[in-house]
């Protein structure tokens, strides 16, 4: 009799540790979350684009909340990715534009071509400063 009161204890806490963790973990919904990419490939991997946006913060020496705008729910202290509340993220794709420009009319080449022209970057400018007319 005492060893099926054991197994009913043990039984019990952890269906009530199961509905517990059930509980208290938020819902996800599956769907992927929100894009804005107006300047990048709409088909970017999500790698890729981490990758992508690395550069660019490593570049001006900022990080994600630079262009990106917190959440509206108060709750969370997440970035909206999606949003273009912040001018700062217009500005960067207007950048990404122009350098694509340039390279494109002045750096482009055959891939056969070995040649050691660098291409403009975020970089090139920058230097690691948000603001190129401040770096020293």
């Amino acid at each position: 009799m005492l060893h099926y009161k054991k197994f009913a204890v043990i039984g019990t806490l952890f269906a009530l540790t199961v509905i517990g963790m059930s509980a208290i973990r938020p819902a996800e919904d599956g769907k992927p979350p929100k894009r804005n990419l107006k300047v990048l490939p709409k088909d970017i991997s999500h790698d890729a684009l981490d990758s992508t946006m690395d550069a660019w913060k490593s570049a001006l020496g900022v990080k994600c909340g630079f262009c990106h705008a917190p959440s509206a729910d108060s709750t969370s202290h997440h970035l909206d990715f999606a949003s273009d509340a912040k001018p700062e993220k217009n500005m960067a794709r207007h950048m990404y534009t122009m350098t694509a420009k340039i390279n494109k009319k002045y750096f482009s080449f055959d891939k056969d071509d070995k040649s050691m022209v660098a291409a403009v970057s975020c970089k090139t400018c920058h230097r690691g400063s948000p603001h190129p007319d401040e770096v020293k």
